[in-house]
């Protein structure tokens, strides 16, 4: 007989507004612990130092997470020029430094071939895994790592302010995958000066923004009350980006069980993907054919 997992069956999204210092992993446990939820997970992981938009999605809004993860993202980051660093942020250890320092019109310049699709290689700390190992955990052991290149979208990269010489303030919009710490990385060995991150910020991810995001501290503070529970977003937060149709009385019975059910639909391709409501709660995500709507995932609200 299966364990009946501990806590509510609540579903929704909640945003944090990440602060510097806990892991994304961190974040989640609060966020489940403080709503009682069975289930929770993240859309996209922050790195410990960095801020800003952590969506966290809650029992069947785990469902939507490719969605959000596969979603554009913006992030505004400062990058310390005239020093690489191990780690390609200010966490690691200065390995080479220069007391070269390009103009602004050098820096906006430079910006242009990192926009598009590029090739990236991570950083050596980083979660990728090389050979069933952790890149972190092996560049931590002293082991010198090879990480292959991947392409990343970027959107666009744009300098937003110059405070000094020795700091730009960048914003990118890019798709999944991003690293910015290679981003200032690469800029650095572009412009000849080295270049590492100071400080991140993801402004927003999808359709969840920085600035309406809830702090951890008001978590904590209203944690097991009906006022965090009234700051969740519905499951169909997640899928802003694909079109919406409605599921007929018939076909929602169909698509409850998994199966292709009829719905009502204009303008859609055939086997566009789209999702499927019933009396205003998410029902499925799938494919349209012909006048159904063939489920990928259920939602079982």
């Amino acid at each position: 007989m299966a364990r009946k997992k501990k806590g509510r069956d609540i579903s929704g999204w909640l945003v944090i507004d990440k602060p510097a210092g806990p892991t994304s992993t961190a974040v989640v446990n609060k966020v489940k612990w403080a709503l009682n939820a069975n289930k929770a997970g993240h859309a996209g992981t922050l790195d410990p130092a960095a801020t800003g938009v952590l969506a966290v999605a809650l029992g069947e809004a785990t469902k939507t997470v490719p969605y959000i993860t596969d979603a554009l993202k913006a992030y505004e980051f400062t990058v310390r020029l005239g020093q690489a660093t191990n780690t390609d942020d200010a966490e690691g250890e200065v390995i080479a430094e220069s007391g070269l320092r390009p103009s602004d019109a050098g820096i906006a310049e430079a910006l242009h071939g990192f926009v598009g699709e590029v090739m990236q290689v991570p950083p050596k700390f980083s979660a990728v895994k090389v050979d069933g190992e952790r890149a972190y955990a092996l560049a931590r052991g002293g082991e010198d790592v090879t990480l292959e290149a991947r392409p990343l979208w970027v959107e666009s990269l744009l300098l937003t302010d110059r405070p000094d010489a020795d700091h730009a303030v960048l914003e990118m919009v890019c798709g999944k995958g991003g690293y910015v710490r290679s981003i200032a990385r690469d800029l650095g060995h572009k412009l000849g000066c080295h270049g590492h991150v100071l400080s991140l910020r993801r402004v927003w991810s999808g359709p969840f923004e920085a600035a309406a995001g809830v702090t951890l501290d008001r978590v904590e503070a209203l944690a097991r009350t009906p006022e965090l529970d009234a700051l969740l977003l519905p499951v169909e937060a997640g899928l802003c980006d694909i079109p919406e149709v409605r599921a007929t009385e018939a076909g929602a019975v169909r698509l409850r069980n998994g199966n292709p059910g009829m719905v009502i639909a204009s303008g859609l391709d055939y086997g566009a993907e789209c999702w499927a409501s019933f009396d205003g709660k998410p029902l499925a995500v799938g494919d349209y054919r012909g006048g159904e709507l063939h489920p990928a995932r259920v939602f079982n609200l």
